[in-house]
C-alpha cells in the first residue's frame, strides 16, 4: 500500500520503520529542516520537507494516490486539516492523532464531515491498557482476541516459582490447566519455544488461553490476585482523567496526587468520584497519610520517566501488589524489562503505533489479506496475529503435526464459529470460519498461508 505519514516524531518515525520494513510504499512529511531527508536516507522512504497540511506539500508526497494518510504531528488542528486536505486530494483513508479532550464530543462529526477513517487519542488508549492491567494485576500486559474469548498475557517468572525448571510439555499436566506458553524472553533472546523448552526464574513468558483458564493458571501458581480495588495515581494529566473515569466505572476507589493545584481542580470537576489530592508525591509522609499502604495498585503518570520509575519502585517496597509506570524512553523500558524493578510499564507512543498498525493490517484484510487483529508483545519483538480462515484455504483439515511451518511461528489458539476455544495439539486442524491466533518473531505476515515454510 502507499502510505503518507505527516509528522515524524516518535510515533511517525516508528510507523515509518515498521511500514517500510513490511514492504509498503512510504512517504514522510515534516517541517523541521533536514528531518525528512535524514529519515528518507535511513529507511529508503520518500522524504518531503514542509507543512503536512499544505495542499502543495501533499501533492509532492502523492497523497492523491495514497491508500492511507496518517497525521501524527503534535498539533491536533494540523492533523485534522492534513487529513481533510488528503481526502480532498483523493486519499482513500485517513488517520488523525487527536489528543484534545474538547474534541472528544465532536469525533463522530469530524469523521463524517472531514472524511476521517479513524481518530486516535493516545492518552485514552493508554488509559485503557492500564485499566486492563489493573483488572489482572498478576501480569505485565494483557491483550484480547476473538471478541474477548481469548487473552494473551505477559508474565515474569519470579524466584521460587513452580515454573522454574519446568519443561513446557509438562505445564498443562502439572498445573491442570489448558494454557499455551507461546513466547519466552530470556535476557536478550526471544524465542518461540517447543515442548522441550525448560523455563527458568527471570524469564518473561507470553501465555494464551481463555480468561478463566488464565485465572486457573495463576491460581495454581499461587500468584492470582483479584482486580485492584484501591488505586493511587500520581499525576493529574490527560491519561489520569481517562483512567479515573474507567476505574470509577469498574467500582475501584481512585486517589490522585498532583502538585499542580489547577490540574487538581480540573480533574476533580471532570471526575467527581475520584479523590484528588493537591500535594507533592515525592513527599513520603504525604503518600503514607493518603493511604499508600492500603493501596493494592499504584500508577505513576507524571511527565518524568525517572520519577515514575522511582515512585513505582517505592510503592513496591511498601508491598503494593501492582505498580505501573509511564515510561516513554526505550532505554528505560529495556532496563525495566531486564531487571523487573517495576511490574508494568506503558508508553503513549507505543500504544498509538500499535493501534495504527492494527488498522493497517485490517485494511490489508479488506483487500484480500486475512489479519483480523495484531498485537505486539515482548518489547515489540513478538507479533500476535488473529487470522480468519476462509473456505478454500490449503491449510484446512491438515493436522498441525503434518504442517510444515516456518521457524519461529506457532499457532497458539483456535476459536470455532460456535465460540469453542482450542489450545491446539498436533492432531488438531483448522476449519472454515475459524479464527487462528499466530505467535511469531517474524514481521509482515499478511495471510494465514504465510506461516508455511
Amino acid at each position: 500500500m502507499r502510505i503518507v505519514i505527516v509528522g515524524i516524531g516518535k510515533v511517525g518515525r516508528a510507523l515509518a520503520e515498521h511500514l517500510s520494513r513490511e514492504g509498503h510504499d512510504v512517504a514522510v512529511i515534516d517541517n523541521r529542516p533536514g528531518m525528512a531527508e535524514r529519515l528518507a536516507e535511513e529507511l529508503d522512504v520518500l522524504g518531503i520537507e514542509g507543512n503536512g497540511a499544505a495542499y502543495t506539500v501533499q501533492q509532492q508526497a502523492r497523497a492523491s494516490q495514497a491508500d492511507l494518510v496518517i497525521a501524527a504531528t503534535s498539533e491536533d488542528e494540523v492533523n485534522m486539516i492534513a487529513c481533510m486536505t488528503a481526502k480532498k486530494l483523493g486519499a482513500k483513508n485517513t488517520i488523525a492523532r487527536v489528543r484534545s479532550v474538547e474534541y472528544e464530543s465532536q469525533l463522530r462529526f469530524m469523521q463524517q464531515e472531514m472524511g476521517l477513517s479513524l481518530s486516535i487519542n493516545p492518552e485514552r488508549e493508554t488509559a485503557r491498557d492500564i485499566a486492563r492491567i489493573l483488572r489482572f494485576p498478576a501480569v505485565a500486559k494483557v491483550e484480547t482476541f476473538a471478541k474477548g474469548r481469548v487473552e494473551l498475557v505477559e508474565y515474569h517468572i519470579p524466584q521460587g516459582s513452580l515454573l522454574d525448571g519446568m519443561a513446557l510439555k509438562n505445564v498443562a499436566a502439572s498445573l491442570h490447566v489448558k494454557v499455551l506458553v507461546c513466547a519466552v524472553r530470556r535476557g536478550e533472546e526471544v524465542v518461540i519455544p517447543d515442548g522441550n523448552y525448560v523455563l527458568g526464574a527471570g524469564d518473561c513468558i507470553s501465555v494464551t488461553a481463555k480468561p478463566q483458564e488464565l485465572e486457573n493458571f495463576f491460581r495454581a501458581l499461587g500468584v492470582f490476585r483479584d482486580h485492584a480495588r484501591n488505586v493511587m495515581v500520581v499525576g493529574a494529566g490527560r491519561i489520569t482523567r481517562f483512567l479515573a473515569e474507567q476505574l470509577s466505572q469498574m467500582k475501584m476507589r481512585v486517589r490522585v496526587v498532583d502538585r499542580d493545584e489547577q490540574r487538581c481542580v480540573d480533574l476533580s470537576e471532570a471526575v467527581p468520584n475520584a479523590l484528588v489530592i493537591h500535594g507533592d508525591a515525592t513527599d513520603v509522609h504525604l503518600l503514607a497519610e493518603e493511604g499508600l499502604d492500603d493501596s493494592d495498585a499504584f500508577v505513576a503518570l507524571t511527565g518524568l520517566d525517572e520519577l515514575n520509575i522511582m515512585l513505582a519502585m517505592y510503592a513496591r517496597c511498601h508491598n503494593v501488589e501492582c505498580s505501573v509506570a509511564k515510561v516513554n524512553r526505550n532505554s528505560f523500558t529495556e532496563l525495566i524489562n531486564k531487571t523487573a524493578i517495576v511490574e508494568s510499564t506503558v508508553s503513549t507512543s507505543v500504544v498509538t503505533v500499535s493501534r495504527i498498525l492494527q488498522y493497517v493490517r485490517a485494511m490489508e484484510n479488506s483487500t484480500g489479506g486475512g489479519v483480523i487483529a495484531l498485537h505486539r508483545m515482548v518489547e515489540n519483538q513478538v507479533e500476535a496475529l488473529e487470522f480468519h480462515i476462509t473456505a478454500g484455504s490449503p491449510l484446512i483439515g491438515v493436522p498441525f503435526k503434518d504442517m510444515a511451518t516456518r521457524p519461529n511461528v506457532l499457532v497458539g489458539c483456535i476459536t470455532r464459529p460456535n465460540g469453542e476455544v482450542i489450545i491446539p495439539s498436533g492432531g488438531d486442524s483448522l476449519q472454515p470460519g475459524d479464527s487462528a491466533i499466530v505467535i511469531t518473531t517474524l514481521t509482515g505476515l499478511r495471510d494465514i498461508q504465510d506461516i508455511l515454510a
